[in-house]
């Protein structure tokens, strides 16, 4: 499924930004990631909501996928959808490792076949452990997430998580990975961290990543 992947294409075709808001108790990191893709509003919805669709591309999920309703991703996080638009966005809490943090999904059409996707990943982190990663501990993840729904809207066909798990230790998919964090690096520091700061922590986001 992700053989003959064009790395360079589709960590460019991604749009990545880090920002800071007040979100409940305080101050909140907001993780952004959106692209623009080929589908229609209407089938880019179905393919984030559809819990016989997410498999393809994502994570097999289980639970209830309506407002107020629970879900789990196998072996990934779990939460409870707050808000839903249909078919503009959902607002879902994010629970993972006895944390919580929150997802907000937009989707806007652009052009009648071509509809943006955007999601923010909200979170309360300290200074010492976004120090450490910054945004590509989450970033990272999501960028791999975003290229298993970019093939799967070209193709139609499903990701197989052992083939995609594959891929990524293969020498293309830790190029990915790398370019991956170092984007989320620039970001970081586009948003005002030291740039030295920002790319020392993208340098362990890597490793964390690869194993290296």
């Amino acid at each position: 499924m992700l053989e003959g992947v064009d790395v360079t294409h589709e960590i460019s075709s991604v749009q990545r930004q880090v920002g800071r808001k007040l979100f409940g108790p305080g101050e909140a990191r907001v993780v952004t990631i959106s692209r623009t893709y080929d589908a229609p509003l209407e089938d880019l919805w179905d393919a984030c909501t559809n819990p016989e669709r997410i498999p393809r591309w994502f994570l097999p999920v289980s639970g209830e996928l309506r407002l107020g309703g629970r879900f789990e991703l196998q072996g990934n996080a779990s939460g409870t959808i707050e808000r839903c638009d249909p078919p503009r966005g959902f607002f879902a809490t994010w629970e993972f490792g006895g944390e919580v943090s929150w997802i907000e999904l937009r989707l806007t059409p652009v052009a009648e076949e071509r509809t943006r996707f955007e999601l923010d990943h909200i979170a309360h982190v300290d200074d010492e452990r976004w120090a450490e990663f910054g945004p590509g501990a989450v970033g990272v993840g999501w960028d791999m997430g975003l290229l298993g729904l970019s093939r799967h809207l070209a193709t139609g066909a499903s990701v197989d998580p052992a083939e995609s798990m594959a891929w990524l230790a293969s020498d293309e998919g830790r190029r990915y990975v790398t370019l991956s964090s170092a984007a989320w690096g620039e970001a970081n520091a586009a948003s005002g961290e030291p740039e030295e700061a920002a790319r020392a922590a993208a340098e362990r986001t890597t490793a964390a990543y690869t194993g290296a």
